[in-house]
C-alpha cells in the first residue's frame, strides 16, 4: 500500500514538473514573439498546434486573410468534387470573361485569350501553389459562389472565420480585403481538422496537400525561418497598400513537420503594417523559427 502511494505521489510530482516546464517554454515562446514584433508598426497574430499543445498570440483580432483564403476555396471545391464523384483529372471550361487582365494570374499569361479547358487538378494547383487570382475565382464559380464557399467552411465548425469576397471584388475595392477575415486560431483549427480528420478522401486530400507543398510564393516568409529540409505545406497571402501606405495584410499559414513526422499547424497573420514587405516577411520567418524550436524542445523534454 505504501509503495502504491509513493508511486502515485511520484507520478503526480513528475506531472507537475512537466506542466511547469511546459509553462516555462510557453512563456519563453511568448517572450520571443513579443521581441520579434516589438517596435513594429503592425498588428501581428499567431496560433499554432502540434499534438495536444496549442499556443496563440494576439488572437482576438480578426485579420484579413488575403490569398490564404484560397486554401478555403480549394477545400470547398474539392469537397464538391468528391461529393459529386468528379475526377480531378476531368476538365472544366474556362471562358474569356473569367480571365481578368489586371490581376495576378500566371494562367492568364499562358492563355491570354481565354476560352480553354483545364483539369480541376491544374486549377487547384494554380489557385494554391501559384496563388493565381483567376484560378481562384473560377473555382469559386464552380462551387456556386463565395457564399457557398463560406457555407461549406462554416459547416466544418470554423467559428472566427468570415468569407464574402472574391479576388475580383477585392481588386475592385481594396476595403473589401478586410471582409475575408479570420483569427489565427480559426485558421489553425481548419488546417488541423482538414489534415487529421479526413475531411477529404485520399485522392482529393493528397491533391490539396501536394498543392500546399508546391507553393512557390512567399519563400521569404515561413520557409526562410525553418531549417533546410523541413517539410512545409503552406499558403501565403499579401495585399496591396492603402493610400496612406499601410499594407492591409501579409500572411502565411500551413503545416510544418517536426523531425519525428508530427505535423505542426501554424498561422501567422499581419494586419495594417506600416513596415516594408521585407520587414513583414522577416517577422513571419522569425516567428516560424521560434515556433519550430519551441516544439522541438517540447518533444525533447517529452522523451
Amino acid at each position: 500500500m505504501k509503495l502504491q502511494k509513493a508511486y502515485i505521489v511520484l507520478l503526480f510530482s513528475l506531472s507537475c514538473i512537466s506542466c511547469f516546464a511546459c509553462g516555462e517554454r510557453v512563456d519563453l515562446l511568448r517572450l520571443e514573439i513579443t521581441q520579434v514584433v516589438r517596435g513594429k508598426k503592425a498588428t501581428v497574430g499567431v496560433a499554432c498546434r502540434a499534438g495536444d499543445v496549442s499556443f496563440s498570440f494576439n488572437d482576438t483580432v480578426q485579420y484579413p486573410l488575403m490569398s490564404v483564403f484560397k486554401f478555403h476555396v480549394a477545400l470547398a471545391a474539392l469537397q464538391k468534387m468528391e461529393s459529386e464523384g468528379t475526377d480531378p483529372r476531368s476538365e472544366w471550361p474556362v471562358t474569356a470573361s473569367q480571365m481578368h487582365a489586371n490581376t495576378y494570374s500566371p494562367l492568364k499569361r499562358i492563355y491570354p485569350e481565354g476560352d480553354f479547358r483545364l483539369s480541376f487538378a491544374e486549377l487547384i494547383r494554380y489557385c494554391v501553389s501559384e496563388s493565381d487570382n483567376n484560378a481562384c475565382d473560377i473555382l469559386i464559380d464552380y462551387v456556386g459562389g463565395i457564399a457557398e464557399v463560406g457555407a461549406r467552411i462554416g459547416k466544418s465548425g470554423m467559428a472566427g472565420c468570415h468569407l464574402s469576397e472574391t479576388e475580383a471584388t477585392m481588386h475592385a475595392d481594396l476595403s473589401n480585403c478586410y471582409k475575408n477575415r479570420s483569427t489565427p486560431s480559426s485558421m489553425v483549427r481548419l488546417l488541423h481538422r482538414t489534415y487529421t480528420e479526413r475531411v477529404l478522401s485520399p485522392p482529393y486530400d493528397s491533391l490539396l496537400r501536394r498543392a500546399m507543398f508546391e507553393t512557390v510564393t512567399g519563400a521569404d516568409k515561413m520557409r526562410k525561418g525553418l531549417p533546410a529540409g523541413v517539410r512545409l505545406e503552406h499558403k501565403t497571402g499579401s495585399s496591396d497598400r492603402l493610400g496612406d501606405g499601410r499594407k492591409i495584410g501579409d500572411n502565411d499559414a500551413g503545416v510544418m513537420y517536426l523531425p519525428d513526422g508530427e505535423p505542426c499547424f501554424v498561422a501567422i497573420f499581419i494586419k495594417d503594417s506600416e513596415e516594408t514587405d521585407a520587414v513583414n516577411a522577416r517577422m513571419i520567418a522569425d516567428i516560424a523559427g521560434c515556433i519550430y524550436r519551441f516544439f522541438l524542445a517540447a518533444r525533447a523534454a517529452a522523451d
